[in-house]
Parts: structure tokens; C-alpha cells; sequence
């Protein structure tokens, strides 16, 4: 097979057309294609195999479009700068699963069968993600006849009798839980000191965004709520979206305006990242490495106010550009602020990479190795510290990366230092990169008004947060609507990865373990939203009624 530049791309499309796959759209972003079901995971199979990850599923309810149920599953191909989606319509409501060739995709078709009532046939563990064990049967949420503001009655839950295992403790960590900082459970088991198995379940905090962006929102009013996902990296979810609704309607946006959203960008990943440094210091017992990272971050918290008037970068993004510019007394304050905290920085973190009590409960911790990494589909720091090379700013450049210099730190150690240490690398970077984006600002606008919306045109963006790949999804409804909208969160795809982080290791190294991989379980868990005062339950057919 080539797998030379350009030869992947000739290659996907005689896997596509191989499997009588129709061809939707092709551009140098996304290559999406209509597979029948037949073919579904032998071409899911030779896309792995060709090099392209999988980055994440959505499920949508398309019968106002006369289809009726519809899978898109999402790969990344990096060496080409481009994601293909291959979308596949349920037949009966059933669509063949892909989680037993790909393992990464478990997450994905299991939150399609809860929200859209999608099932997967010879899935390996077709258990309810999102929606709680008191929901009732039947009712899916992401359904277009399901009102945003739907309460369903509650039925009576009986959890199974669990086999329990000679020697082994189930400890519980969550939902509420000193280590944790959202609700969220982890049930680590244990033998002795030792961890012999961890289950996950999370989706505890469910918001509605997607239904409720649908039902009652513009596509101007959505960036104010997708940056409301994430109370550390909001920011970046609200470009992530911009850009999907920009690719679905061909949206140029001004030079100026991608620079600026670059600047932000960055200065979001730097406070995140100092903020994970302090959390790493505390629970490692280094206190006083907590108090200085998060005294620091208080500048660059500063920084973001004289950006943006608001200390979380909020309300800076409209679709076709930015609301606010940055003049010269801005960059000015910025430049005098990075030469000081740059040097504080670099004395904090360097002190704590040279001390062998947090090195010895980091090395050789939480090791993830690069295949199943790869399988799962972690994205961003935990990727890279397996020796998976993967940077969204470079494989797929958006804003202004690609105009600008930067390093992508790899580790292949794959434990808690190295996604230690590819953090502190990626902190220096990031004053690199803001300063070159600073000295390069272009002139001209920052916002293009100009623009209409397609009816029902697929739009794919992604960013790299903090945390990782962050991945929207759009399908846009013409006039100022979106007809599906879903993000994945980083998180979302590093979840999956902790169980393995945690086998055979001890238990008091646990909350480091979790906390390795940043989770941000606000960003995962953005579902279902209720309102008790007005309910209202109906079929589709009463739905068709109402338009």
C-alpha cells in the first residue's frame, strides 16, 4: 500500500468506491461518503488499517429529511489533513456495529442507541452511557419529536447482585469524592494494595446543549452556550463549533480575525495547563508547587480580561470572525506580562521536574502503551505521551497555525512523567506561539458578515484544547438554524483509556493516575435537560404536526 503524502487519499477512495460506497462531498477538509450496511465494518477496518483513527460517531434522527436514522462515524486521517465520515442509515433501526474491529467506537455507538435509538447489531456491551437506569424504555432524547424541556416519568430501578470475587474490594471513588473535583464514579477493585479491574461511569451532569441549540437557538446564539461546555477550556469548544458552521457554509473569515482567535486560544491553554500543574502538585503532596502555578495563572487570568472583558474569554466569537480587536496598548501588555511570568513559570516547573520525591510517584505510573492508546483513541497529552504524534494545530491548521512555528513534544514512555513533561514543554511553546501571533497580526477586518447558511450541509471543526483533539460536528438547517449539533470533548476519548491506566497499580496512586489525563467531565457529560413545569410527551407524527 502507499502510504506516500497524497497516495493515503487514493488509496481511501478506492476503499470507499471497493465497497460501493456513494461519494457525498471531497474536499481537501473532509471526504464523506454513504456506505452501505453490508460493507460498514470492512470499510471501517481498511480505513484503520490505512492509517486513519477513530475520532468519534454521532447519531442523528434525519426523518424530517426522509432517511430516518443515520450513524456518521468520524476518522481522523493526519497525513492527509482530513477527516472522512462514513455515514451509514439504519435499517429497522439497526445499523452492524464497528466496536469489535474498533475499539474506540464503543462510547460512540452506545450514546447513539441511548439519545437517538440507534442499535448496533453484535455490539460487545450494549449498556446505557448517557441515560440514567431509572430512564424509561423507548424515549431518546436526540429524537426530533422529544421536546428539549421533556421530563419522562421515572421507573422503578433495581440494580443486579453483583458477583463478588474472593479477596477483592470494591472501593468507590465518586460521585463525590475529595480526589474528584465533578461527580463522577470510578470502582476500583482491589486486591490488597493492588488495582485488579476499574469500571468507569460518568454522564452524571447533563445540560442539554445539543437539543436545547436545536430546538431554540441561532447559530450566533450557539457560541455563547458552546462555550459554557467547559468552565477551564470554553473557549476553544466555541471556535471548534465556528469553524464546523464555516466549513458546512464555505465561510471565509478574515485573516486578522484567525489570529486573534489564535492568541486566545493559546492563552486558554496556557492557564489550563498551569492549573493542571497545580492540581498534579497538590495531590503529589507538593503543596507549595500548587499555591505558585495558580498565583501565576492569575496573570494570565488577568490577560484574558484585557482581551476579551471577561476573565474566561466569553462572548468573543460570532460565526465569520471575532467581536473584539486587540490594538497596540493590548499587545503591549501582553509582551510586558509574558517576560515576567514566563521566567516564574519555567523556575516553578524546573524546581519540581528536580525533585526525585514527585518524580518517583510519577515514573513508571499509569502507563498507557501506544497500541491500545491508538485502539482506544486518546487524543492531545495522553496521546503523545504514548508516542502517538498527533497535534490538530498541525495535522489539520486552522486560525492562523499555519503560518506559525512550533514544536510538537512526543514521549514514548507512556506514564504520568510523560504527560508531565509533555505539558511543561507545551507551556513554552504556547508563550512562543502567542508572541509570534502578536508580531504578525495582520491588518483588515474581523468579522465577515456576509455569508448564507446551506440547508442541510454537513460541517466538520476541531481544535486542539488543552486536553486534546475537540471535535463538532454540524448539520446545518438553512436560515440561521443548525439541524444536529454535537461535541466531543477530548476527554470523551480518554476516559475509556484509565481502566487500563490503572490496572496493577496501587491504590493510593489511583487519583494521580486519573488526574494524569486532565479529565474534564463537565466537557463529556452535556446532555439531557429537563423543566418540570412544562412537559410535554408526543410521537413523531404529532411533531410533523407542529411544523
Amino acid at each position: 500500500m502507499d502510504h506516500s503524502r497524497g497516495g493515503v487519499v487514493v488509496m481511501i477512495i478506492e476503499i470507499l468506491k471497493g465497497n460501493d460506497a456513494k461519494i457525498l462531498r471531497h474536499d481537501e477538509k473532509v471526504i464523506l461518503a454513504l456506505v452501505p450496511n453490508d460493507k460498514l465494518r470492512t470499510t471501517a477496518e481498511l480505513l484503520f488499517k490505512a492509517g486513519c483513527y477513530y475520532a468519534t460517531g454521532v447519531g442523528v434522527d434525519e426523518r424530517l429529511l426522509g432517511v430516518g436514522f443515520s450513524m456518521y462515524h468520524i476518522f481522523n486521517c493526519e497525513s492527509e489533513k482530513r477527516y472522512v465520515i462514513l455515514k451509514a442509515v439504519a435499517n429497522n433501526s439497526k445499523i452492524p456495529s464497528i466496536t469489535p474491529i474498533i475499539s474506540g467506537a464503543n462510547w460512540a455507538e452506545r450514546e447513539a442507541m441511548d439519545m437517538v435509538g440507534i442499535f448496533f447489531d453484535e455490539h460487545p456491551e450494549p449498556l446505557r452511557l448517557i441515560l440514567p437506569d431509572d430512564w424509561p424504555e423507548g424515549m431518546h432524547p436526540l429524537r426530533k419529536e422529544f421536546h428539549y424541556n421533556e421530563r419522562p416519568p421515572r421507573i422503578e430501578f433495581k440494580p443486579p447482585k453483583k458477583e463478588k470475587k474472593p479477596g477483592v474490594m470494591e472501593v468507590p471513588v465518586g460521585p463525590y469524592h475529595p480526589t474528584l473535583h465533578e461527580p463522577e464514579v470510578f470502582e476500583l477493585h482491589v486486591k490488597g494494595e493492588e488495582i485488579v479491574g476499574a469500571v468507569y461511569r460518568g454522564f452524571h451532569v447533563h445540560r442539554g446543549l445539543e437539543k436545547l441549540a436545536e430546538e431554540r437557538m441561532t447559530i450566533n446564539q450557539i457560541p455563547f452556550l458552546a462555550e459554557r461546555i467547559c468552565g477551564i477550556c470554553g473557549y476553544t469548544h466555541n471556535c471548534a463549533y465556528a469553524q464546523a458552521v464555516e466549513d458546512a457554509a464555505k465561510i471565509e473569515v478574515p485573516e486578522r480575525a484567525l489570529y486573534i482567535r489564535t492568541i486566545l486560544l493559546e492563552l486558554e491553554r496556557l492557564h489550563s495547563h498551569l492549573l493542571w500543574f497545580g492540581v498534579a502538585f497538590h495531590l503529589l503532596g507538593f503543596d507549595s508547587g500548587f499555591m505558585h502555578t495558580w498565583r501565576i495563572r492569575e496573570a494570565f487570568m488577568d490577560l484574558a480580561e484585557l482581551l476579551t472583558g471577561n476573565r474566561k474569554t466569553y462572548g468573543m466569537n460570532l460565526i465569520g470572525g471575532v467581536r473584539r480587536d486587540i490594538d497596540e496598548e493590548k499587545k503591549k501588555k501582553v509582551l510586558e506580562i509574558f517576560e515576567k511570568t514566563k521566567k516564574e513559570t519555567k523556575e516553578v516547573l524546573d524546581n519540581a521536574a528536580g525533585m526525585k520525591e514527585l518524580i518517583s510517584r510519577m515514573e513508571g505510573v499509569g502507563v498507557l502503551p501506544k497500541k491500545e492508546g491508538r485502539e482506544i483513541g486518546v487524543v492531545g497529552p495522553v496521546a503523545r505521551a504514548s508516542g502517538i504524534d498527533t497535534d490538530v494545530r498541525r495535522d489539520h491548521p486552522y486560525a492562523a497555525y499555519g503560518d506559525l512555528e512550533f514544536k510538537v513534544p512526543v514521549y514514548k514512555e507512556g506514564d504520568v512523567l510523560a504527560r508531565f513533561l509533555v505539558r511543561y514543554e507545551e507551556t513554552f511553546e504556547t508563550f512562543w506561539l502567542i508572541e509570534q501571533a502578536l508580531d504578525q497580526l495582520p491588518q483588515g477586518d474581523i468579522l465577515n458578515e456576509d455569508y448564507e447558511l446551506p440547508e442541510y450541509a454537513v460541517g466538520i471543526g476541531a481544535t486542539e484544547a488543552p486536553r486534546g483533539e475537540d471535535v463538532h460536528f454540524v448539520i446545518t438547517e438553512g436560515g440561521n438554524k443548525v439541524y444536529r449539533w454535537r461535541p466531543r470533548a477530548p476527554t470523551y476519548n480518554n476516559l475509556p483509556a484509565v481502566p487500563i491506566m490503572l490496572m496493577g497499580e496501587k491504590l493510593a496512586d489511583a487519583p494521580i493516575i486519573i488526574a494524569s489525563i486532565d479529565p474534564c467531565f463537565s466537557c463529556t457529560d452535556h446532555m439531557v435537560i429537563v423543566d418540570g413545569e412544562k412537559v410535554c410527551r408526543c410521537s413523531f407524527d404529532d411533531y410533523l404536526r407542529r411544523l
